[in-house]
């Protein structure tokens, strides 16, 4: 299963990518928009990992294109902030099938792109 991860701290981004590479998924890091809109151009995904903090404001354009060329794909949405917690992501995000909370239990990251990132990847060869 292909999933996009989009993180701004390559750190963390690894440490997730490595997290769900070990857990059977292949993972594509973008850690700047245009790495994003690049990656979402080359290929489909089955989920979409997104920092909701991304530099510049870029998380709703990336989650807006991502909408775009797939409009099936979950986006599991990350924020540290207490913003959307009136569940207002759900309303931004069509997509938006998760909202976790950082930090986060990988292994519930992980539960949430597997879930809804089989089902699609399932969607799409039928």
């Amino acid at each position: 299963m292909q999933v996009l991860i989009v993180e701004h701290n390559r750190d963390l981004g690894d440490v997730w990518a490595g997290f769900l590479t070990r857990e059977g998924c292949a993972c594509t890091l973008a850690c700047a928009a245009a790495e994003a809109y690049a990656a979402l151009r080359a290929r489909p995904y089955a989920a979409l990992l997104l920092d909701m903090e991304f530099p510049e404001g870029e998380a709703l354009a990336i989650a807006d294109f991502a909408t775009y060329r797939n409009p099936d794909m979950p986006i599991i949405a990350v924020t540290a902030r207490g913003f959307f917690s009136d569940g207002a992501i759900f309303e931004l995000i069509p997509n938006a099938r998760g909202l976790l909370r950082a930090p986060l239990r990988l292994e519930d990251m992980a539960a949430l792109v597997q879930h809804y990132g089989e089902k699609n990847a399932d969607a799409g060869s039928k």
